[in-house]
């Protein structure tokens, strides 16, 4: 990790001081910048997977209260390095979540490690349209200690698109698992998560500011869930992206800081656990 730190900041510092024709690192940034001035400028959400190509590290944490008042915090919360190596393409490599229970009788453990791809298929600026269209593919290995993970390896193939209106933005994903092994015993869960987010302003302290509204449903098709379905709500806001470092024309530059909260709230009758909040802190590059 601490060299995907160093990619991350040794590199920003290098592209903001050299030309796009210099470094290897400054011919990266400048692609990657080129890649993100195509498509839309919102914020990544709390919990939906955006369909904008994002390059930044990333950590989330979550709190789950169970019926019987007990917490379950997920640390980090399978988040990590998201990097554009190409035109049009996302990679994500994330770190296996811990899992803490104050339940008498759960142990604690790392969970499973996961990856994402993303490739974009369609994308316009504000200045061209405002929408975006995004194909995911991603995956899952169980690594997961003491029962916090899955007994079988994971594939999660997913669309994503969204659409802007001035400062108002909508985005939905649509996506399902599919086990490798074990199928029948783990069974199927397709989920939707859609989401409305509004910028305060373009302009002064409030541009940072995106508060947002998601809905986050799973529907479950075998295993032991069979033909439920758990729905949240989740009012937040994520603040960001705040410069850290700024060009030799005084414009921001790539480094920056975003952060966020909110709080899952249960819409269905059946839900594992209600009132979820979610913290979020992230350092774009």
């Amino acid at each position: 990790m601490p060299g995907a730190f160093c990619l991350g900041f040794c590199g920003v510092a290098l592209a903001q001081a050299a030309p796009a024709s210099g470094s290897f690192i400054a011919r990266y940034q400048a692609r990657a910048t080129a890649t993100q001035n195509a498509q839309p400028h919102w914020i990544t959400p709390l919990v939906l997977v955006t369909p904008r190509l994002e390059q930044e590290f990333r950590t989330d944490f979550v709190r789950q209260t169970n019926a019987a008042r007990y917490d379950t915090w997920t640390l980090d919360n399978g988040k990590g390095l998201e990097l554009i190596p190409l035109r049009r393409v996302e990679l994500l490599f994330n770190l296996p979540p811990f899992i803490d229970h104050t339940q008498p009788g759960e142990e604690d453990g790392f969970g499973d490690v996961s990856f994402l791809m993303k490739y974009r298929v369609l994308a316009r600026n504000e200045e061209s349209g405002n929408r975006i269209l995004t194909a995911f593919l991603g995956a899952s290995v169980p690594t997961g200690k003491n029962g916090n993970g899955s007994c079988c390896a994971v594939v999660t193939p997913s669309i994503a698109g969204g659409k802007g209106f001035g400062l108002l933005d909508f985005e939905s994903t649509l996506g399902g698992s599919l086990p490798v092994t074990n199928a029948k015993g783990l069974g199927h869960i397709t989920t939707w998560n859609s989401l409305a987010q509004y910028r305060l302003a373009r302009t002064g302290v409030a541009r940072l500011f995106w508060p947002e509204l998601e809905f986050n449903s799973s529907f479950y098709s075998g295993g032991a869930n069979d033909g439920k379905i758990a729905t949240f709500t989740t009012p937040g806001v994520v603040i960001g992206r705040i410069p850290l470092a700024h060009n030799a024309d005084g414009t921001p530059g790539r480094l920056g800081l975003t952060f966020g909260a909110g709080e899952q709230i249960a819409l269905t009758h059946f839900h594992t656990y209600n009132h979820g909040i979610v913290l979020t802190a992230r350092i774009p590059f």
